[in-house]
């Protein structure tokens, strides 16, 4: 398949004011100017679908870096929630892929807004939550979706662990029980996956297996902060076992930028749109990201779906442009930078040759409110057509 006469960004570097791009395979086959080339005499592909864009945008697949999607499915109450196995403070051994419901609403309105991937999981009210996955948005069975599962583990930090447990009147209720809780799983955890590595009679447990991704650095501790203790609890805690870290939500971010950078880890910022519905946002603001970004954090932006929804994605860059995020930077935050932070940007983020062609193309600029999604595909497939009318010739 080509799509032709497109402006095409590749946040690879690249960017090309009327140019083409070949499909192969649900690969990226050749990017380049001007027409089709000519087809190779050795060529055997015949009657390639072409897909004339008219002008308008292509670029990446945009990537939700943090949301719950399907786990918490829209209009279904507590029957469609299984975010938070909320009565044991440390669940490892959770795994998101078996409770995401691809069947959401969710899923179809995240593609209507050229969202092709989203990094998926469990909730915040236990200190440990459960493993993360990272999906393509387009298909029904979640194995056939699955990009990378487990991608990441769960931790939470603050108000949400200290809500839940002191209502059942029980460990963590404080602060300092969620740090030490952590540690001694951590710690616990450490020592399981050092025994597994040494011991070759060694008896594998599956309450601590899934835990060896996270000290061989395969997939990073996910940490839900929003106030700047619990942001600076969590690097503290990352160092202290030398693990890797995402900082999500970071909502204080802003005001400790530069000591963010020089701990080294990246943010997934937001939900910025949603309201200060508790004490640890009131400082929340769309400045925020702009803010890391310019100290040198590498940055993603989320809608932490269902707390806002998934489709105002490209919105809320607009919005932290507005706020002070460089406009270039904010595609990258959409695209190349959330891939970055989820581990697969071997696959997604940018069009280049051989990644997925996981593909969003839009009649302007994706962050302003009018612009519309004309196309979204996911390998190479188209998966939303906004007029329905594309046949391939």
């Amino acid at each position: 398949m080509f799509i032709i006469n497109g402006h095409i960004k590749t946040m690879a570097g690249q960017e090309y004011d009327s140019g083409y791009l070949h499909i192969r395979k649900g690969k990226i086959a050749e990017i380049g100017w001007g027409a089709i080339p000519q087809k190779p005499a050795d060529s055997t592909e015949e009657n390639e679908p072409v897909l004339d864009v008219k002008g308008a945008l292509v670029m990446p697949g945009i990537i939700e870096a943090h949301c719950h999607m399907g786990i918490t499915e829209e209009k279904k109450a507590m029957e469609g929630d299984d975010c938070n196995e909320n009565v044991e403070p440390v669940t490892p051994f959770l795994r998101a892929i078996d409770a995401i419901n691809t069947m959401d609403a969710a899923f179809h309105d995240a593609i209507r807004a050229g969202l092709t991937s989203a990094m998926i999981g469990p909730g915040s009210a236990n200190v440990v939550g459960g493993q993360f996955a990272f999906l393509k948005l387009g298909g029904r069975r979640i194995d056939d979706l699955t990009v990378k599962a487990p991608a990441a583990m769960k931790i939470a930090f603050g108000e949400n662990p200290k809500v839940n447990y002191s209502g059942q009147n029980k460990s963590p209720v404080t602060r300092m029980a969620i740090a030490s809780i952590l540690r001694e799983e951590l710690t616990k955890a450490k020592q399981y996956c050092e025994k597994r590595r040494n011991d070759s009679d060694f008896t594998p447990d599956y309450r601590y297996d899934c835990w060896v991704p996270v000290f061989d650095k395969e997939i990073p501790l996910k940490a839900h902060v929003h106030r700047t203790d619990d942001i600076f609890t969590a690097i503290r805690i990352a160092k202290e076992f030398d693990l890797n870290l995402t900082l999500d939500h970071c909502s204080e971010g802003h005001l400790i930028a530069d000591e963010i950078a020089a701990a080294g880890y990246p943010a997934i910022v937001g939900p910025d749109l949603a309201s200060r519905s508790k004490i640890e946002v009131q400082n929340m603001a769309f400045k925020t990201v702009g803010v890391l970004n310019r100290a040198g954090v590498m940055t993603a932006i989320t809608t932490d779906h269902p707390v806002s929804l998934i489709q105002s994605l490209p919105i809320c860059a607009g919005m932290a442009v507005k706020a002070g995020l460089d406009l270039e930077e904010a595609y990258k935050s959409l695209t190349i930078y959330p891939a970055k932070i989820c581990g697969v940007d071997d696959r997604v983020g940018s069009l280049e040759v051989g990644k997925d062609a996981d593909i969003a193309i839009f009649n302007g600029n994706p962050m302003e409110v009018f612009t519309e999604t004309l196309y979204t595909l996911i390998d190479g497939q188209i998966v939303y057509d906004k007029e329905g009318t594309f046949t391939p010739k």
